[in-house]
C-alpha cells in the first residue's frame, strides 16, 4: 500500500478545520499522513490545531516563522513529507469518505502521475451551490481555463521534484498545473464528486482585483509572455471563468 501525504496550509480557518481533518480521518484508505503547515504569525489558533493534532498520530504540525502564503507553505509540507503520493487539501474543504481509495486505485491501475476529481462547491453552511465535472486536461486546455480543483488533486511524488508552488497569493496552484502540463503531464480526471470546495466571501481567491493582478503576473512574469499576450490570456481566462459560472 502506498503512503499518501496530505498537505494542508492553515491560516485562520478555525471554523472549518476540524471538519476538514475529520473528513480525512474517516477515509476508507488508511495509509496516510496529514501535514498541517501553520502559516500565521498570530498564534491565536495554535492551541486549537495542537489539540486537533492529538486526535491521531498520523497528523504532523509544522510552524512557519511568518506568513508565507499557501503555495510556499505547501512546498514546506512536501519537503517534510514521506508519501509516494502527494494530496492537497485546503483547511476549509472536505473529502468524500472514499476519495483517497478510489483515486489512488484509479492512478495505480492506469499508471497515472497526476489526477483530479469532479467536485461540489459548498457554502459556509455546507449547502451545495454548484457542481463541477472533471475532464482530462493537457496544456492547451489549461492555458484557456483552470478546471482543476486544488483539493481534488493527487500527484506522484517524483513529479514534484521538477516543479513546485510559487509565491503568488492566488493562482499559485494554477501556475504549477500549467508548468507541469507544459512538460507533458496530463491531469487525468476521475469523474466522481469526491471533493467539496468551500466558497468563502472573505478568502483571497474571492478577490477579483487580486485574481486579475496575480493572473497577469502568472502569464507575464512567471511564464515569460509579452504584455499583449499576457493581457490576451488573462482576458480569455476571465471569459471562460464567467462562462462557467453563467452556464452552471
Amino acid at each position: 500500500m502506498n503512503l499518501v501525504s496530505i498537505i494542508i496550509p492553515y491560516y485562520r480557518k478555525k471554523t472549518f478545520i476540524l471538519e476538514t481533518i475529520n473528513s480525512v480521518l474517516k477515509q476508507s484508505y488508511k495509509y496516510f499522513e496529514i501535514i498541517i503547515v501553520y502559516d500565521d504569525q498570530d498564534k491565536s489558533d495554535l492551541t486549537l490545531i495542537e489539540n486537533i493534532k492529538k486526535k491521531d498520530n498520523r497528523i504532523k504540525l509544522l510552524l512557519n516563522d511568518k506568513n508565507l502564503g499557501a503555495g510556499l507553505s505547501r512546498n514546506i509540507g512536501i519537503k517534510n513529507s514521506m508519501g509516494s503520493f502527494i494530496a492537497f487539501l485546503d483547511a476549509d474543504d472536505l473529502w468524500h469518505y472514499n476519495k483517497l481509495e478510489k483515486q489512488i486505485t484509479y492512478m495505480m491501475k492506469n499508471d497515472y502521475f497526476i489526477s483530479h476529481t469532479s467536485y461540489v462547491i459548498i457554502d459556509c453552511n455546507d449547502k451545495v451551490l454548484k457542481k463541477r465535472t472533471s475532464k482530462d486536461l493537457n496544456y492547451d486546455d489549461l492555458i484557456k481555463s483552470c478546471d482543476v480543483g486544488l483539493s481534488s488533486v493527487i500527484i506522484e511524488r517524483d513529479v514534484l521534484k521538477e516543479e513546485q508552488f510559487s509565491d503568488l497569493k492566488t493562482k499559485e496552484d494554477y501556475l504549477l498545473w500549467l508548468k507541469l502540463a507544459k512538460k507533458g503531464y496530463i491531469f487525468h480526471a476521475l469523474k466522481e464528486n469526491l471533493t467539496f470546495w468551500r466558497k468563502s466571501k472573505n478568502s483571497l481567491s474571492s478577490s477579483i482585483s487580486r485574481k486579475l493582478f496575480d493572473g497577469y503576473n502568472l502569464y507575464h512574469k512567471h511564464l515569460g509572455n509579452s504584455f499583449l499576450k499576457s493581457l490576451f490570456l488573462l482576458l480569455r481566462l476571465s471569459f471562460y471563468y464567467l462562462w462557467k459560472n453563467i452556464k452552471s
